[in-house]
């Protein structure tokens, strides 16, 4: 099971960039799908998941009513839409794959994990 992000690049503060998750080789409907971050010294940090069916999100406080995700099953591709960065969004974002998404997005929970794609906010 592969996951594979993209979408990732240097942009500046207040601008928006889309991430995407795809997978090859397998149906990603089955899965419910989430975004995390790497904190430097720390556990990596769930941002949002959602469930496989799509009918239920979570996000972490830090991103709420600013990231934006949402899933394509047709084309095997959950997004990430973020708007407003600040400097402080700036990291390698994950997506990962696990049977359920709930408020937790305990990391230690999802199997499945892409390579990761860098966001970096500069002015």
């Amino acid at each position: 099971l592969q996951l594979v992000e993209s979408g990732g690049g240097l942009v500046q503060p207040g601008g928006s960039l889309r991430l995407s998750c795809a997978a090859s080789r397998f149906t990603l409907e089955r899965y419910a799908i989430g975004w995390f971050r790497q904190v430097p010294g720390k556990e990596r940090e769930g941002i949002s998941c959602i469930s496989s069916s799509g009918d239920s999100t979570h996000y972490a406080g830090s991103v709420e009513g600013r990231f934006t995700i949402s899933r394509d099953n047709a084309k095997n591709t959950v997004y990430l839409q973020m708007n407003s960065l600040k400097p402080e969004d700036t990291n390698v974002y994950y997506c990962a794959a696990e049977w359920e998404c709930d408020a937790t997005m305990d990391p230690n929970r999802y199997d499945y994990w892409g390579q990761g794609t860098q966001v970096t906010v500069s002015p």
